[in-house]
């Protein structure tokens, strides 16, 4: 295999790269091994014919596309390693010559890592914000808690509240006609959480146990079921029982049942220090964006287009797979959101190139401020993440192999130099 490098404008290249006349040939034997059962030739068993015959037959380019894709992945890849290029998009590959007795000749069209020219990375100037936590969170959180140990006891001596948890069956109609989901037996409702469509809820108020009604309703225009939007219902509806959440008492006995506190006053402030770590946590997190937004402002990059739509294809599939971990369909997707394949992608185009600047500036300061990874630190995060997979961290490593590894390397100095730019911001 032989190689040429052409280095072009906005930091792409082209690799020519041709394969021998003598490994296009093997390629097309093995192509012809591969296939040879789907031929039926007259006078021959089914996959016995010879490959000049098949070829007499069918053309001499009949194997030619099998063989291409047998040499071009193994071709490219070590091409690739070769070049010592930081190669940052996958290929697009152009055949140029493919002809029995030839060399096999094909380029290979690759974005290239661009070089960063920093400006001012240091002393960023950012708003000073401060920490505070109120009485109301410290009571919204404890209110959660209460909610959680609440307990469910059943009322038959008045008629739906406010607030009550409401078990009916219903059935929903539709210009007289029953519609697929709108059947349920036994579904608790809490009234006033606003889980059904339209007033439902409060039309159940005042209603008792064992009563029959009719609740008129009117679906959303833009309700994710086309066939129902916009349309009145009527459902039809009994009451079978009432009950409701009976609050434990806060006291400091409630404290010492969810808590390792021995007083109410202790467990409060534990909260209290819990929303405080959380908020001074988000509020760094909310300093190290606003710095790296401002040292992307001042730096100078050159991105080329197929590096973005190379990690945009990456998130795509990144987020069809959580999708699917939900139970839905990309397609099912498109159809509550009203997006396309187009839309979609366009949509993850912003935040792809935010992250590809996010993380060149900040291997450039990394490079600047000669951050070193240290064997610990390296070993450290190894140890971490086998931990989440519960397996030793040499047997990691054996799987992750060297680049890999290589690249959490530099995920730990990227996270210094985070840490060193934001430690250095002045806040005014």
């Amino acid at each position: 295999m032989s190689l040429q490098v052409e280095k072009l404008e906005k930091n792409m290249a082209k690799l020519t790269i041709e394969a021998s006349a003598e490994e296009f040939d093997l390629a097309i034997k093995k192509a012809y091994q591969k296939n040879k059962n789907k031929f039926n030739v007259q006078g021959f068993r089914r996959g016995k014919a010879p490959l000049v015959i098949i070829e007499k037959l069918y053309g001499p380019d009949v194997f030619y596309e099998d063989a291409a894709n047998e040499i071009i992945p193994k071709a490219y890849d070590k091409a690739a390693l070769e070049s010592e290029l930081e190669i940052v998009s996958r290929p697009t590959i152009d055949v140029v010559q493919i002809e029995k007795g030839k060399p096999f000749i094909f380029t290979a069209e690759v974005a290239v890592k661009p070089e960063v020219t920093l400006g001012q990375y240091k002393g960023i100037e950012v708003e000073k914000k401060e920490v505070t936590v109120t009485d109301e969170e410290v009571m919204s959180r404890i209110e959660r808690e209460l909610e959680q140990n609440a307990r469910i006891i059943t009322v038959d001596d008045r008629p739906v509240q406010d607030g009550d948890i409401a078990v009916i069956d219903y059935e929903g109609f539709v210009d007289g006609t029953p519609f697929e989901g709108g059947k349920g037996e036994n579904h608790s409702l809490t009234i006033g959480s606003h889980s059904f469509i339209d007033n439902f809820e409060e039309q159940l108020i005042g209603k008792s146990i064992g009563e029959e009604i009719e609740v008129n309703v009117t679906f959303p225009e833009e309700y994710h079921a086309k066939d129902l939007a916009g349309k009145p219902a009527v459902f039809k509806v009994k009451i079978n029982e009432i009950k409701v959440k009976e609050l434990p008492t806060l006291d400091d006995d409630f404290a010492q049942d969810v808590s390792e506190f021995d007083t109410l006053d202790e467990y409060k402030e534990n909260i209290k220090a819990t929303i405080r770590d959380g908020k001074e946590k988000e509020l760094r997190i909310a300093k190290e964006n606003e710095v790296i937004d401002k040292i992307i402002e001042n730096a100078a990059m050159d991105i080329p287009e197929p590096m973005i739509d190379t990690l945009v294809y990456q998130m795509a599939d990144d987020f069809v797979q959580r999708l699917q971990y939900q139970g839905l369909s990309l397609e099912q997707y498109f159809q509550f959101t009203g997006m396309d394949a187009k839309k979609f992608t366009e949509s993850l185009r912003p935040q792809a190139t935010k992250s590809i600047q996010s993380r060149l500036v900040l291997e450039a300061v990394a490079k600047e401020e000669n951050i070193e990874v240290t064997e610990e630190e390296l070993e450290k995060e190894l140890k971490e993440r086998a931990s989440m997979y519960n397996m030793e961290p040499d047997k990691l490593k054996e799987i992750l192999g060297d680049k890999e590894i290589k690249r959490i390397e530099t995920d730990i100095a990227v996270q210094k130099a985070i840490d060193l730019v934001t430690d250095a911001a002045k806040e005014v």
